[in-house]
C-alpha cells in the first residue's frame, strides 16, 4: 500500500514530527496531487497542519488554468492556499540562465516566503524514485563528483522532504487511478528539446529494455548509498576546513600549505566548503572553478564569478573583493535618512497609519514593526559573535548567524547586513524576519517601516 510506504520513507529519514506544519508545493501534476492527497490522509492522526503552495511560471497557455485547478483542489480539501506567479523569461534572460533553472528559483524562492510565513514550516514537494534515476544519470552525463551521484536529498538543510522519494512514478498513477484523482498534465514535460526529458523518454527506456528492466531502482538505490557516505565524508571536510581555516582581521582566509598536505579529494571538499561558507551556495560551482582555485599560484587571482574574486597571498586563500572587515555603529531617531558609509546604503524609516498602509512581508529590505513598542534612538551596528533573538514565528531565540546561514546569505554580506536594536534588544536584521515581541499584531494601532535602498554614486 502506498500509505504505507510513505510512512516507512517518513520515519526512515525522519522528514517531519507529528504536529509539524508542511507547505505543499502543488503544480497540479500527478506527483504533487498524490502528494498532496496522501499528506492529507494523515492529517488528522499526525496532526498535521497542510499548506498548499503553487507557483505559476506563466510560461504555458495552460498555466491560468493549472492554477485555478490547484486553488480548487485546496478548497476541496479545506486547506489554505498560497500562490504567485512571475516572469520567468525575464528572470532568465537577467540572471543569464536557462528557463528551466530560472523558473526553479523563482517556485523555491517563493515556497521558502510561504514557510517562513507559516511559521519557518516544511516544504513538502512531490519528487518521486524516477525523479531520482533520472536526475542521477543526468548529473552523470553532465559530469559530477560524488555529491552529484547523491542525488535528490530526502531531507535537505534548509527544510525541504521528499514523502514520495522511494516510489516510482508507475505507483504514482496507479494510485491515482485507484483513488479516482484528478490531475493537469504538463505537455512541455514531453518536449525532448530539455535533456531531463530525453533521459526519461528516451535513455531510461532503453536502459530497461536493453540492460536492466531495474535501472530506476539501482540508480536509486546508488543515490542513498552516496548520500549516506557523503554525510561522513562531510564530517570529515568540515573538521578539517576547521584545521584550514584562519582568521585574520575578521576575515576568513584558508591556509594553502596545510590544504596541500591533505589528500586530494579532501583538498576539493575544504574548497567546497570554503566557497560556500563566502558565496552562501555552490549552485554553478564547476570541477574546473575548485581545480582553478586549488593551483592558483602566490599572487595570483581567480575571478570565480561578478564581484568575487579569489586571491592568493603569501599561502593565504582569501577573497580580494567583498569580504573586507566592517565596523560601523550607528544611533538613529528613525525621522531623516540615515547613511551607512561603511556598506554604501541608506536606511528609512516611516510612521505609517495601519489603515492605509499596504504591507509586503516577503521584501527582505523591508520591515514593519509595532511602534509603541520601540524605543529611540534605535542602535544600528553590523553583527557581532553571539548575537541572537527570537525571529517572528519561532518559540525561541536563534543565533543570527545560523539563521544568515540558513537563509544561504552570502558569507560576504553577513557581516554588513544592518542589526536593528531597540534598548537593548535586537528588533530586525536585514535579510531575517522581525522579532516576534515587535510584529505588527491584529491590535496594533500605530506601524514603523524601515526601508533599505543602496545609495545613490555621484557621477
Amino acid at each position: 500500500m502506498l500509505l504505507l510506504k510513505v510512512i516507512r520513507t517518513i520515519n526512515q529519514y525522519s522528514l517531519f514530527d507529528k504536529g509539524d506544519t508542511l507547505v505543499v508545493a502543488c503544480s497540479g501534476g500527478a506527483d504533487s496531487v498524490s502528494l498532496l492527497h496522501l499528506l492529507n490522509e494523515l492529517k488528522k492522526d499526525w496532526g498535521l497542519r497542510l499548506v498548499v503552495g503553487h507557483y505559476n511560471h506563466k510560461l504555458r497557455k495552460e498555466a491560468d488554468e493549472d492554477h485555478r485547478f490547484v486553488r480548487r483542489l485546496a478548497s476541496s480539501y479545506s486547506l489554505p492556499f498560497c500562490s504567485e506567479s512571475g516572469d520567468v523569461k525575464a528572470f532568465a534572460d537577467k540572471n543569464r540562465m536557462n528557463l528551466e533553472e530560472a523558473g526553479r528559483r523563482l517556485r523555491y524562492g517563493f515556497l521558502k516566503k510561504t514557510a517562513e510565513k507559516n511559521g519557518n514550516a516544511l516544504i513538502a514537494t512531490g519528487h518521486t524514485m524516477t525523479d531520482q534515476a533520472e536526475t542521477v544519470l543526468m548529473r552523470v552525463i553532465r559530469g559530477t563528483g560524488s555529491l552529484g551521484l547523491g542525488g535528490i536529498q530526502p531531507k535537505t538543510e534548509g527544510g525541504i522532504v521528499r514523502p514520495l522519494l522511494l516510489v516510482k512514478r508507475t505507483e504514482v498513477l496507479e494510485y491515482i487511478e485507484k483513488k479516482g484523482l484528478e490531475y493537469r498534465v504538463d505537455k512541455s514535460n514531453f518536449n525532448t528539446d530539455f535533456l531531463r526529458n530525453r533521459i526519461r523518454h528516451r535513455l531510461i527506456p532503453y536502459l530497461e529494455s536493453n540492460y536492466s528492466p531495474r535501472i530506476t531502482d539501482t540508480l536509486s538505490r546508488l543515490a542513498l548509498i552516496v548520500q549516506e557516505e557523503e554525510s561522513f565524508l562531510k564530517e570529515i571536510s568540515r573538521q578539517k576546513s576547521a584545521l584550514a581555516g584562519v582568521w585574520i582581521k575578521g576575515q576568513y582566509w584558508l591556509d594553502m600549505d596545510f590544504l596541500c598536505t591533505l589528500p586530494r579529494a579532501l583538498q576539493r571538499r575544504v574548497v567546497r566548503e570554503y566557497i560556500s561558507r563566502i558565496r552562501g551556495d555552490l549552485r554553478g560551482i564547476s570541477y574546473k572553478d575548485i581545480h582553478s582555485i586549488l593551483h592558483l599560484e602566490r599572487g595570483k587571482e581567480f575571478h570565480l564569478e561578478k564581484g568575487l574574486v579569489f586571491k592568493n597571498r603569501n599561502g593565504l586563500l582569501g577573497v580580494q573583493e567583498g569580504s573586507k572587515d566592517v565596523t560601523y555603529r550607528y544611533r538613529w531617531t528613525g525621522d531623516s535618512p540615515l547613511k551607512i558609509r561603511e556598506t554604501g546604503t541608506i536606511i528609512k524609516g516611516q510612521r505609517v497609519d495601519k489603515k492605509t498602509d499596504s504591507r509586503d512581508f516577503n521584501n527582505r529590505k523591508r520591515a514593519f514593526f509595532d511602534r509603541s513598542k520601540l524605543k529611540f534612538p534605535l542602535i544600528v551596528r553590523n553583527r557581532r559573535h553571539g548575537d541572537r533573538y527570537v525571529p517572528l514565528g519561532s518559540p525561541g531565540s536563534q543565533k543570527i548567524k545560523e539563521m544568515m546561514r540558513a537563509r544561504r546569505i552570502p558569507e560576504a554580506d553577513r557581516e554588513r547586513c544592518p542589526v536593528f536594536i531597540s534598548g537593548d534588544e535586537i528588533v530586525w536584521v536585514q535579510g531575517l524576519p522581525v522579532s516576534e515581541k515587535y510584529k505588527v499584531r491584529n491590535n496594533t494601532r500605530k506601524i514603523f517601516k524601515i526601508e533599505i535602498f543602496p545609495s545613490k554614486k555621484k557621477s
